[in-house]
């Protein structure tokens, strides 16, 4: 946790050309990508813990688990994401499925929504407190 108190989601912006896939230095890949849903799947037998993925994605969305040390990835709950339900159940509506037809130009705007935790956990520590957070 970056700031006590801010618990940020890593929100994955499912981009057009998973440059986290692409980056997966191991044969066979533990990187993939769900058909049905578009999210990365990742294979938890085939990770190295290598951070190449973290590296490569543009909003530094993976990070290793604490206990097992492996890559994760918002898989989408297989297309019915939980955190979606829970916070539209809370009255929060912060979170909201989104969909986009491929080639409709739409994909092209991922990488400029996709920022680190730590730019999301600055932000609404300064909306929240009013004050700039000093990491």
């Amino acid at each position: 946790m970056l700031a006590p108190g801010l618990e940020i989601p890593h929100l994955c912006a499912q981009c057009d050309d998973y440059p986290c896939v692409a980056s997966c230095p191991t044969k066979p890949k533990a990187l993939s990508v769900d058909i049905k849903t578009g999210a990365v799947k990742v294979d938890e037998k085939l990770c190295t813990s290598c951070r190449r993925c973290i590296d490569a994605c543009p909003g530094r969305v993976p990070f290793l688990h604490p206990t097992t040390r492996k890559s994760v990835i918002c898989d989408l709950c297989n297309g019915d994401p939980q955190c979606v339900k829970a916070c539209q159940k809370a009255k929060f509506d912060c979170l909201s499925l989104a969909s986009y037809e491929k080639g409709q130009g739409e994909a092209l705007f991922h990488k400029v929504y996709a920022k680190s935790p730590k730019a999301i956990t600055e932000g609404l520590s300064q909306l929240i407190f009013s004050e700039r957070m000093e990491m």
